[in-house]
């Protein structure tokens, strides 16, 4: 008996430092903006996708919609050696490249989430050597599907007068998004871009940019947008200048609570489909197989993560009422 708990004594001694050998991990995430509701969604998802670990901490940067912000942010956290990963959502995809490429070299593991980082916004594979994932998916498929839409809809109206609101031209993506809905809108005779407006997206920015265009274009048929948030600002406008909204087609983009309650009103015609808080728990766990040595995908879909059209409208929520979306606006 006695060689028997000598023997149970010394399987304890030795289990216990292994257990607490267990290597914890730090994991920053570097929003474009952390007031940014889409931003903080996607933050939610990495929250919760880490708290199905045991040893997995998280903390958020506000990048303040700068590039500079960012490019300090993450030769802070190389410097700081406290963060074995970062997740970032980048303001500038191709200035940003060096900083990470930088982080990588050092040992710390990168992820990007809705955008790509590099020269190529429609490339998903990584451009950055050693990059570890991209969740997200090229900002021309969206684009696309918001421009067909749109042209449907104007198919029989000659002329079809469209307002864009974008969120700010200085950014890559933003000019890839308003591009392609120049190329797919200038394709049709009928279709007319009246004016271009710069939602920053922020719904107060969103509503200034929209009066200074129905000063000079009260005549119009559509409001085309990347971000719900600049609808919700066109729509005081809209409402302010003596136009009833729900008789534009009005086009938002990230699906958020205030646009499928919009939509469902019948005030708003839809938004394109996306979804943050999947994009930020399929980040955080893609993070945490690399930190283990193990290889997850270099490229996540950002639409392989739900089932659901690309554009959502009245009808289809009406076919579908449990739908929830994954941030409130």
């Amino acid at each position: 008996m006695h060689t028997t708990f000598k023997a149970a004594i010394l399987s304890l001694t030795l289990a216990t430092p292994l257990s607490a050998q267990a290597e914890d991990f730090n994991i920053a995430f570097l929003a474009a903006s952390s007031q940014n509701g889409f931003n903080q969604a996607i933050y939610d998802g990495i929250k919760e996708a880490a708290s199905g670990y045991d040893n997995v901490s998280t903390q958020i940067f506000d990048g303040e919609f700068s590039a500079t912000a960012q490019f300090s942010q993450v030769e802070d956290i190389v410097a700081g050696g406290k963060f074995d990963a970062i997740i970032i959502t980048p303001n500038d995809t191709v200035g940003i490249a060096t900083a990470l490429e930088d982080a990588v070299k050092a040992g710390v593991k990168v992820g990007t989430t809705l955008f790509p980082v590099g020269p190529e916004l429609t490339e998903m594979e990584p451009q950055v050597p050693g990059l570890t994932v991209t969740v997200a998916s090229t900002p021309v498929v969206g684009a696309t599907a918001q421009a067909n839409a749109v042209v449907d809809y104007c198919a029989d109206k000659d002329p079809c007068k469209v307002v864009v609101l974008i969120g700010q031209l200085v950014f890559p993506f933003d000019n890839v998004r308003n591009d392609t809905y120049k190329e797919i809108l200038g394709e049709h005779d009928n279709i007319e871009i009246v004016a271009t407006g710069e939602g920053n997206y922020s719904p107060q920015d969103s509503m200034i940019a929209m009066q200074d265009i129905l000063q000079a274009n009260r005549d119009i048929d559509v409001v085309l947008s990347n971000a719900d948030q600049h609808l919700m600002g066109a729509e005081v406008a809209i409402a302010d200048a003596g136009l009833d909204m729900s008789q534009i087609y009005t086009l938002g983009g990230g699906l958020n609570q205030i646009a499928v309650d919009a939509i469902k009103a019948g005030t708003w015609t839809g938004t394109l489909a996306q979804f943050p808080k999947s994009m930020g728990a399929a980040a955080l766990d893609a993070m945490v197989d690399a930190l283990n040595g193990e290889t997850p995908p270099t490229w996540i879909d950002e639409y392989s993560l739900r089932e659901t059209p690309k554009i959502i409208t009245k009808e289809w929520l009406d076919e579908n009422p449990d739908f929830e979306p994954e941030w409130q606006g």
